[in-house]
């Protein structure tokens, strides 16, 4: 870790794609190097080293783009279902679509066509690799103000054959190393490995992401994708300053929460304000990496319709471009919450039905038309308090086989004590790492 020092973690995210074989015996030809051991081996599958371009910047802003087209989509499709609305929402769309985009990879025809519409992915192949290649590499960048990583892996059946090109092409564009187990005699032993590679990424945040139960004999493939953030504020707000406060629910009550509170001259951030909501934008430290911030969406009600209203890219963008760094007297609370979504049916309802069914084609993994996905596992965890954030999430993809201008405005008051929507995103590119709302930070999810 980079700052063992710092006492505000940032944002974990790790992310799981498990395919497994529906129809039994199809594993007559030959694996792709199988490894030994009881369940568990470390032997990667070799695959051509040539490294991959690093991306345009026309392939990397193709691909965050399409990042944040889902995420507006998808938080959409979670505040209409049932179970979710009126609730809070936390969840990584760089998580899942850097799952799905390795998954996509192997997919062929209607489901390869699905996938890449509900993800908006890029039709282009080239620009597709190189933008996630890039993607990829920015993340990982580095900064000595925080810690900032994304990896990827796969875990493959030891006795499956699985095509050597599509190893290789997710290994040259997506860096992830395969590496063999015995999902048939030791379905736990594998289980346990991939978690513990997890946790290992995610500094221990994400712990158990795959449940017991959920890897058996009929697994083949695991794909994991981990992204984790550790940083602070660049402007802290002070302990002795929070103070218990009312805050407005979603459902009409008031409850007490811990409010932070940043009101004094150096209280300067990037605001701006539209009829419906203000925003805010918290950065985080940096010096010679990506910088980061949490973007806080406040309607002027206490109905979350006017700031929803703004989740598109080109109101989004309209607001940031009219912000201006100046005196804001913040108000915010300290809120946790942790979530999990199970999401074959929304991802159903947004336009890829085929790949959970026995039609899909992930032929482009193995030559046949055998694995098809039978779940996908979203787990997020978010914690903020007056240092900065800590965040986690992760998700599993379970197949079958500045001082201020002289201003004579009023100082506003952005005063979060009612519903609100952040999202945590790298500013240079735009992508949304991170994404929810708050609608009772007395709740847990």
């Amino acid at each position: 870790m980079l700052l063992m020092n710092l006492k505000i973690a940032g944002s974990i995210l790790a992310g799981l794609v498990i395919l497994s074989l529906i129809a039994a015996g199809c594993t007559s030809h030959a694996p792709v190097s199988p490894g030994t051991g009881p369940g568990v081996t470390t032997e990667e599958t070799p695959v051509n080293t040539v490294l991959p371009s690093p991306g345009t910047p026309e392939d990397i802003r193709a691909v965050s783009e399409a990042n944040n087209r889902f995420a507006f989509s998808l938080y959409s499709r979670l505040a209409q279902e049932k179970e979710y609305a009126g609730g809070n929402l936390f969840f990584s769309p760089f998580s899942l679509s850097s799952a799905l985009a390795l998954t996509g990879e192997g997919a062929r025809g209607r489901t390869a066509d699905e996938i890449r519409s509900v993800f908006f992915l890029p039709e282009n192949t080239t620009a597709l690799r190189d933008g996630f290649s890039g993607m990829n590499a920015a993340v990982s960048s580095g900064d000595p103000h925080y810690s900032l990583r994304t990896a990827n892996a796969l875990w493959a059946e030891k006795t499956y054959p699985f095509h050597n090109d599509y190893i290789t092409s997710v290994s040259r564009y997506y860096g992830a190393k395969t590496t063999n187990l015995d999902f048939i005699n030791h379905p736990e032993d594998s289980r346990v490995a991939i978690n513990s590679w997890v946790e290992n990424q995610t500094e221990d945040r994400i712990k158990d992401l795959i449940p017991g139960g959920a890897i058996d004999p009929a697994t083949r493939l695991v794909i994991t994708n981990a992204i984790y953030f550790k940083g602070s504020w660049v402007k802290q707000f002070d302990r002795n300053r929070t103070s218990d406060m009312e805050f407005r629910t979603g459902a009409g009550t008031t409850v007490k929460v811990p409010m932070m509170q940043r009101t004094d001259e150096g209280a300067v951030y990037p605001y701006a304000e539209n009829t419906n909501l203000q925003m805010l934008s918290m950065p985080y430290e940096y010096s010679t990496g990506r910088k980061l911030s949490m973007v806080i969406l406040l309607p002027k009600t206490d109905s979350l319709t006017g700031a929803e209203s703004a989740l598109d890219a080109g109101t989004l963008a309209a607001l940031q471009q009219s912000a201006e760094t100046r005196r804001v007297e913040v108000y915010f609370p300290k809120f946790t919450l942790t979530t999990r979504y199970s999401l074959p049916a929304v991802l159903t309802a947004m336009g890829m039905p085929t790949a959970f069914t026995p039609s899909a084609d992930f032929s482009g993994m193995d030559g046949t038309r055998d694995l098809f996905i039978s779940d996908v596992i979203h787990q997020a965890f978010i914690d903020v308090n007056e240092e900065g954030t800590e965040a986690a999430a992760a998700t599993a993809v379970v197949m079958r086989l500045a001082a201020a201008p002289a201003n004579p405005q009023p100082v506003p008051v952005f005063r979060a004590d009612h519903p609100f929507i952040f999202i945590i995103r790298d500013d240079e590119t735009g992508a949304i790492l991170f994404m929810g709302r708050v609608v009772n930070p007395a709740g847990s999810g």
